[in-house]
């Protein structure tokens, strides 16, 4: 029991022991690897320093560096500048010499011109000197004075002149008279009895009806697809408003206008809008219009007697029923002026069958101004010259818009023809204040010019009449006035046809006898 005990103190004691010398081998250690930790941080840092004072040398160095090359370039854009300021200045120096150099020449000249014009008046004293004494040895031999013998002279040429002229005039006139008036006046009674054109008037909008107001939705589509369809194959506004059970069909273009209305209403009748149905039926019915047009073309053609035409002719004057001018209907107004142009031909002696011809062909540009660029005139001229029409056709063309000059009967009917149909009342609808208006505007352009007394607008504004000063207009400038207000007309004023600027100047001499 004793050796029991015993081993067990010695063992504990041990333990004890063994503790106490790992305590303090750690803590050697442990001062051990604080030393090595101080050494090591002493080493980085110096490290540290060397390498701060290193990149501060290389710094400075490379700033020195920076420092050099950015003094040498501004030296070097310093010598630019001061070359180009003593170029400036070289430049400047020449320019101001040469300007001292032409002043200097501009002085001289002047001293020039002056002496010219001094010499010049001396000359000009000496011929008026020259010339009195020259009239007053005519007066002395004449017996006459300057005045009288002048005087005398414009009243015998004038007298000679007046004869002469009244002579001529008082035959030609009487002639005329007798002759002209009576025929002129017998053939446009009988072209304006015998024939009265249909007046149609078209508006710019149609308005559809529909049985219901569901139908509205059913055009709009979901998501406005089928009215954006619409609208996109045929060309024209559709208006859906508030009105009850009506639709607005809106353009410019009677033609659109027309097919569109047709291809709604049949999408209407059949029920199935959709896009693909819309350009189904769209192409149906344009495929319709087209044949309709051509064959309306063919029944105005067989109308008027005329033999044979281009089939292409034939189709641009089927689609003249879908153009207007001043709310005039196109085709109307071109059978109208054909009739009337064959009339005209047939009493003069020309040729009616040409002159109809020439008369339905006069306007045939206007089936082509939506489509082409430039005038219906020059656009049908083309297209006559195209497929082989006369010459007189071609001619009528130019000629009613005054172009060019009437080459014989035939053409000149149509001009007179076409202003016939044009000028006749009811023929054109206009609104009364845009009438009112142009009137007061071309009322004013008149009067506005200097030495104009009082300026009238008469014949529905087509002539306009000004009266001048005489003191103050003589008579070349009274055709050059009229010159001038029919140009400023022109540039300013929107007005169908033609518009006559006459110049009035009457010099009104009074005295009273006492």
């Amino acid at each position: 029991m004793e050796d029991i005990l015993l081993i067990a103190i010695t063992a504990i004691a041990s333990s004890a022991i063994s503790i106490f010398v790992v305590k303090k081998l750690d803590k050697a250690k442990f001062e051990v690897h604080i030393e090595q930790a101080k050494a090591k941080a002493k080493i980085i840092e110096r490290e540290a320093e060397v390498a701060l004072k290193d990149a501060q040398l290389k710094a400075k160095n490379d700033c020195d560096s920076q420092f050099r090359d950015a003094k040498k370039e501004y030296n070097l854009m310093l010598e630019k500048i001061e070359r180009k300021e003593r170029e400036l200045n070289e430049h400047l120096e020449a320019e101001l010499s040469f300007i001292r150099d032409e002043k200097k020449e501009i002085v001289s000249k002047t001293n020039e011109l002056s002496n010219l014009k001094i010499g010049l008046e001396k000359q000009k004293k000496i011929l008026e000197e020259k010339t009195i004494e020259s009239i007053k040895i005519l007066e002395n031999v004449s017996g006459l004075t300057y005045d009288e013998a002048k005087e005398l002279m414009l009243k015998k040429v004038e007298e000679d002149s007046r004869a002469t002229i009244a002579s001529i005039f008082r035959k030609k006139y009487k002639l005329a008279q007798e002759n002209s008036k009576k025929e002129i006046n017998e053939m446009l009674s009988h072209a304006v009895t015998r024939y009265a054109g249909e007046f149609a008037a078209e508006r710019l909008i149609n308005n559809l009806p529909l049985n219901d107001e569901e139908t509205k939705g059913k055009i709009i589509g979901k998501d406005g697809r089928n009215i954006k369809t619409l609208e996109m194959l045929l060309g024209v506004d559709i208006i859906i408003d508030d009105t009850p059970n009506t639709i607005t069909i809106s353009s410019f273009n009677l033609y659109r206008r027309a097919i569109a209305t047709k291809t709604i209403a049949e999408l209407i009748e059949d029920g199935r809008i959709q896009p693909a149905r819309i350009e189904e039926i769209y192409q149906k019915v344009k495929a319709e219009f087209d044949k309709n047009i051509l064959k309306e073309g063919e029944d105005v053609v067989l109308e008027l007697g005329i033999k044979s035409m281009h089939p292409e002719l034939t189709k641009l004057v089927g689609r003249l029923r879908y153009r207007a001018s001043y709310g005039q209907n196109a085709l109307a107004h071109t059978l109208e002026v054909s009739h009337l142009a064959g009339l005209l031909a047939a009493q003069m002696g020309g040729d009616p069958i040409l002159a109809r011809r020439a008369g339905l062909l006069h306007d045939i540009g206007k089936a082509l101004t939506h489509e082409m660029p430039g005038s219906h005139v020059h656009l049908g001229a083309e297209i006559c010259r195209r497929y082989d029409e006369p010459e007189t056709v071609i001619n009528g063309i130019y000629a009613h818009h005054g172009h060019e000059e009437p080459i014989n009967v035939e053409s000149a009917a149509v001009c007179a023809a076409d202003a016939l149909s044009a000028a006749r009342p009811g023929a054109r609808r206009e609104v009364l204040e845009s009438f009112l208006k142009r009137v007061e505007e071309i009322e004013n352009i008149s009067t506005s010019k200097p030495g104009v007394l009082n300026a009238y607008a008469i014949n529905a504004g087509r002539e306009v009449r000004v009266i001048v000063k005489a003191q103050l207009v003589n008579d070349d400038e009274a055709v050059l006035l009229a010159t001038e207000i029919a140009k400023e007309i022109e540039e300013k004023v929107q007005y169908p046809g033609e518009i006559k600027v006459n110049v009035i100047r009457e010099l009104r001499a009074e005295s009273y006898a006492r």
